[in-house]
């Protein structure tokens, strides 16, 4: 069987690891994908359990020297609470005193190094001392760090060297090439104090605890949107059971449940109101910053916010299966994706790590022979080995992706993937489903028409159309009752009611004392009454809707009624918006062509494709990539799945049904096109600050490495310090974290 699984993996320290881990368990049998993300530190994988299991992959994973846990969550305080939050604070913590301890130990050995360069006095005392306390110091300073050391050793020994190998060979050489001269000193009057290197040794484990503290934290950062959405759900709901009031944990909440709100509480699961008004304050799950009235029969969401007003509501769906739920998984799957993009950075970050300590080692062995002392030497192979940094590398796409996809949660856009948000980059024709997505899906009174023979108002002709209607379930019906609700007109009693499948509907009328009905041309003729004026209705308003006459038997048809399917009141504006972007613009439908050219008229849309089956409109979409498009569909319905399945991306609203909603790539939960146009804004602006990490980190690499093995010295006679190169190699990796945090400042155009 087919199962996907989330592990939690402690322990990594660069982008190298996460491309080991991912790269060892592939070998794996039973394992058929696996997506590590060394940015909030979790492995997606899909696996067949009938050749593997969870213990399994967490036992590999522990030979590999990590440590995973899988992912579950557990209720606490006011949300959802993971032991990887726990794991992640005390990993926070550990690194904030071992940066403390090893700059306190440091900090003498560094006056000591310094004071001669800066002028600083060294008490006297102290000046025959000065070997031992370096020594001394130095020591210190690497068992509080010895921890870099092991999983350093671990991974040179494993055949898979990551950053903490670069760091270990690094300071153990400048360590131990201290210790050597160290012992020679003693029996060495002619020693000079310059050749010591424990100080660089100190610097570099000082500055490498220091980045990894700043990137812990502001990694977790990047997971703000996540750590929101949870905190939505409140940890106690009061339910109406035997008429009396009783608090229970939200995790017992049940599906039909009755619950009580009062104002500013949470509403802790999705459901419908029974009973009771109020505003509810939706922006946390849609974006949509204007309270929304509810009032009985209205549907609630999980994590919404009552304002004002007390209501009762009935439980549809609890625990995993509400919206909340669903929006945290979907986004916590994003998040954890990796976007196209990211496959170049994977393959350097593998084998980045062995060919920096090959150019460490070729460096080291060119300076030894152009002549040049061993101490020299091992400065630049010091400085090559700590200035490379993959974790740059490895951080640029997922903390821009983990932001990007964040940022649209809050703005009531979810996007499944990385790779969703890299090609939305690349659209260039859209394809809108109608019903639904371009209108409202819901039938509206459009116009109505007085039979020029007859002295009946329209006032008339709507109370005797909805007074029959009122006894229909029909679409047409509701729109007809719905108008006339607004223009606040009383209806008559009807008795008598008949509806005829695909014809109208027929009531007896005791104020005239006759029948009278609503329908098309074919119940006029089937009840006897004159066509020829409905017929000339029909020819000239067929293509604006659904045309519908309202008739007595004696007095032949009063009038008629134009319903249609109402526009959405943002489609035109973002319509115009796309074409101005260069985007194309078409539209697949059902209907018949008449109505879709009317809808496509008043919207702007120039290429159409209407009376498709719903079986065809996937045809449709490849006869569209064929012509070389890459496209995006938009849809709502059933018989839009498949077509949003085969576009290239699929956007489906969340108004729509579950099966376009799990097809759909990207869902809009507001139901509001002008989404569509942030959604893609959104996606090129996390693409652009995925290409701005790639590239700072890609450069400095390929500037700092040929530095720091000395390639400016012929010229300049300058030489890159293995602390500076620390200090480098700490803030770059830090930096394109800063720069994907720099994203919670995003406005839509």
């Amino acid at each position: 069987m087919i199962k996907k699984i989330t592990l939690n993996i402690f322990g990594m320290h660069c982008a190298s690891c996460a491309a080991n881990i991912e790269n060892a368990l592939k070998k794996e049998p039973g394992i058929i994908s696996i997506n590590i993300n060394y940015a909030n530190e979790k492995a997606l994988l899909e696996i067949d359990d009938s050749k593997i299991n969870v213990q399994k992959i967490q036992e590999k994973i522990i030979e590999l020297g990590y440590k995973s846990e899988q992912e579950k969550m557990e209720h606490q305080g006011h949300g959802y609470h993971s032991h990887a939050d726990v794991e992640k604070k005390s990993e926070i913590n550990k690194l904030k005193n071992q940066f403390i301890f090893s700059l306190i130990l440091g900090l003498p050995l560094i006056y000591i190094a310094m004071g001669d360069l800066l002028g600083l006095p060294i008490p006297t005392f102290f000046e025959n001392y000065l070997i031992y306390i370096e020594f001394i110091l130095a020591t210190a300073v690497i068992i509080v760090c010895f921890k870099i050391w092991i999983q350093g050793f671990k991974a040179l020994f494993r055949f898979q060297p990551d950053m903490d190998s670069l760091v270990f060979i690094g300071t153990a050489t400048a360590y131990f090439y201290s210790l050597i001269v160290s012992i020679i000193s003693l029996t060495n009057k002619n020693f000079q104090m310059s050749e010591l290197y424990y100080e660089s040794s100190v610097f570099i484990l000082i500055f490498i605890t220091l980045g990894d503290y700043l990137e812990t934290i502001t990694k977790g950062k990047t997971s703000d949107a996540i750590k929101k959405l949870i905190g939505l759900s409140p940890k106690e709901t009061t339910i109406i059971k035997n008429n009396q009031e009783i608090k229970i944990k939200t995790q017992d909440v049940e599906v039909n449940d009755i619950i009580l709100i009062r104002p500013g509480e949470k509403i802790p699961v999705d459901g419908i109101i029974t009973k009771g008004f109020s505003t509810i304050d939706e922006k946390a799950i849609t974006g949509e910053s204007i309270p929304v009235e509810k009032k009985q029969g209205d549907k609630i969401i999980a994590g919404t916010i009552n304002k004002a007003g007390s209501f009762q509501f009935q439980a549809t769906k609890v625990g995993n299966d509400t919206m909340l739920s669903q929006i945290i998984r979907i986004v916590e799957q994003a998040m954890g994706s990796k976007a196209p993009i990211q496959e170049l950075a994977d393959k350097v970050s593998f084998y980045f790590v062995p060919v920096v300590i090959i150019v460490a080692i070729i460096a080291l062995i060119i300076w030894l022979i152009a002549g040049h002392t061993l101490a020299f030497s091992i400065t630049i192979f010091v400085a090559v080995l700590i200035v490379a940094c993959p974790c740059a590398l490895g951080l640029a796409t997922p903390v821009a992706v983990m932001m990007g996809t964040g940022l649209a949660a809050s703005n009531g856009i979810l996007i499944r993937s990385g790779k969703a948000l890299e090609i939305a980059n690349k659209i260039n024709m859209i394809v809108f489903d109608k019903t639904g997505t371009l209108t409202l899906g819901k039938l509206k009174v459009q116009n109505i028409i007085q039979n020029p023979k007859h002295d009946f108002s329209i006032e008339q002709i709507t109370k005797i159309a909805s007074s029959i209607a009122q006894f229909s379930n029909h679409p047409i019906s509701k729109a007809i009752i719905d108008y006339a609700r607004s223009k606040q007109i009383k209806l008559d009693e009807f008795n008598n009611f008949k509806e005829i499948q695909g014809k109208g509907v027929i009531a007896f009328c005791p104020t005239h004392d006759l029948p009278a009905l609503v329908g098309n041309t074919k119940m006029l003729a089937d009840q006897g009454l004159d066509t020829t004026w409905a017929d000339s209705i029909n020819k000239k308003y067929a293509h604006k809707g659904i045309v519908v006459f309202v008739g007595h038997h004696d007095k032949e048809v009063m009038g008629a009624i134009i319903i249609a399917d109402e526009i959405r009141k943002e489609t035109p504006d973002v319509i115009s918006k796309f074409k101005k972007m260069g985007i194309k613009i078409a539209m697949i439908t059902g209907d018949n062509k008449e109505t879709a050219n009317n809808i496509a008229q008043q919207i702007g849309i120039d290429e159409i494709s209407a009376e498709i089956l719903p079986q065809d409109k996937l045809q449709e979409i490849k006869n569209l990539q064929q012509q070389g498009n890459v496209v995006a569909m938009v849809g709502d319905g059933i018989n839009d799945a498949p077509a949003l399945a085969q576009a290239n991306l699929g956007i489906a609203l969340g108004s729509g049904t579950d099966v376009a909603i799990e097809t759909g790539e990207i869902i809009l939960i507001k139901n509001d096109l002008r989404d569509v146009l942030k959604a893609i804004d959104l996606s090129s602006y996390t693409l652009k600050k995925i290409k701005q990490g790639l590239f700072w980190a890609f450069i400095y690499n390929i500037i700092g490495i040929p530095i720091a093995a000395g390639i400016l010295y012929p010229f300049t006679g300058w030489l890159l310090s293995p602390m500076i190169a620390a200090a480098a190699m700490a803030f770059s990796s830090v930096s394109v974290v800063l720069n994907a945090l720099l994203m919670k400042g995003y406005k839509n155009k």
